[in-house]
């Protein structure tokens, strides 16, 4: 697993140096995991895609596919991209990391970028958000606000960085209320509202009256509303968008993604002829997280308090992962006085205390 850094770093060896021609619109293609929708990871994407080709002009044209299966399929789409015309392809899912090298090294002389993974090659870099640091602030509300002493947390599949949002949403919680817990429901799946609602709806019966997800859709979200509705204590935070709007009265915040000036400046590296290799990881500093709008339920205190600690933050004086930092089985993973490294982020294979919730096995 590379460290990911939070700067454009050159990649060791020679990189494509295609110019691409002047006055020749550069064709750009998205792969997407789910469906484009109105909120949610491929949405934020989208957004991004737009910005790039708003700041660009007549200088790029853009095309995406969505919904598409992690494996196989998504090697044929990516290939099906570049063969219809693309230069620069963007794949938006951890699941697409090894067929997109495998395209890679087919095509020397297209620019791949892919989001979320490790691997990197001449033509092919990645790139990522230190999503955990939003996960981290939405932790301190939940646990100033419970009074269940609960929160829910619906994931998708136990990778690294959906553990890194586990554990540092409980992180926060425990830094305020350490009588807290986590628990989780694995749905297995990016985008499934269906299972998304049923765990969410599990999780509030079990007495958690903070709720918050991994996963694409909408759904946990709507159905904190639904609950809140008739019981005023169930809050929930949004992930990748601002969802404020399926739960105007239950979403607290939300950490969500900035992805244009990403998309923006490497297109114009790559057609400048001047990339050298890509391998970003940003988060507040960089401006590719930011909380959504706080709900004015969250009282004063607590606003004071978030906003201090995400200036801490981004000023690098704070880190969601300051040790001490104990596994859920009692092994101090980083010792008091030290942060986590970007490897050991990277790598993150375990709950910390707090989570109430057995880990499946690989």
């Amino acid at each position: 697993m590379i460290s990911p850094k939070s700067v454009l770093t050159l990649i060791g060896g020679a990189v494509a140096s295609t110019v691409l021609l002047a006055g020749n619109p550069t064709q750009v293609g998205f792969v997407y995991v789910s469906p484009v929708g109105d909120a949610g990871w491929t949405y934020q994407h989208d957004l991004g895609r737009k910005e790039m080709e708003k700041a660009l002009g007549g200088q790029v044209t853009t095309k995406f596919v969505e919904n598409v299966p992690e494996g196989a399929d998504a090697e044929r789409v990516i290939r099906n991209l570049i063969t219809g015309g693309a230069n620069i392809v963007f794949t938006t899912s951890f699941g697409y990391m090894n067929p997109t090298e495998k395209v890679s090294r087919a095509f020397p002389d297209k620019f791949f970028f892919h989001a979320t993974g490790y691997k990197t090659g001449k033509n092919m870099g990645v790139y990522n958000a230190r999503f955990y640091e939003g996960r981290y602030l939405c932790g301190v509300i939940a646990g100033k606000m419970t009074k269940s002493n609960v929160a829910g947390y619906v994931a998708a599949f136990p990778i690294p960085e959906v553990l890194q949002g586990i554990n540092a949403f409980t992180q926060g919680m425990r830094s305020v209320n350490p009588k807290a817990e986590v628990r989780v429901i694995w749905v297995n799946a990016w985008f499934d509202p269906g299972k998304e609602r049923e765990a969410a709806l599990t999780l509030i019966s079990q007495g958690a009256d903070m709720i918050t997800h991994h996963t694409d859709s909408t759904a946990v979200v709507q159905a904190a509303e639904e609950k809140h509705k008739a019981n005023k204590n169930i809050y929930a935070f949004s992930y990748h968008s601002d969802m404020s709007k399926y739960g105007p009265t239950a979403q607290l915040t939300g950490t969500t993604h900035l992805w244009g000036d990403f998309y923006t400046k490497v297109v114009k590296e790559v057609m400048a002829g001047t990339w050298k290799g890509t391998n970003l990881w940003g988060g507040f500093k960089e401006g590719m997280i930011k909380l959504a709008p706080l709900n004015p339920a969250i009282p004063a205190d607590v606003k004071a308090l978030v906003e201090k600690e995400q200036k801490e933050i981004a000023g690098g004086k704070r880190h969601p992962f300051a040790g001490p930092v104990v596994a859920q089985d009692g092994k101090e993973k980083v010792a008091k006085g030290k942060n986590m490294t970007d490897a050991e982020l990277g790598s993150m294979d375990y709950y910390v205390q707090g989570v109430a919730s057995t880990l499946p096995k690989k």
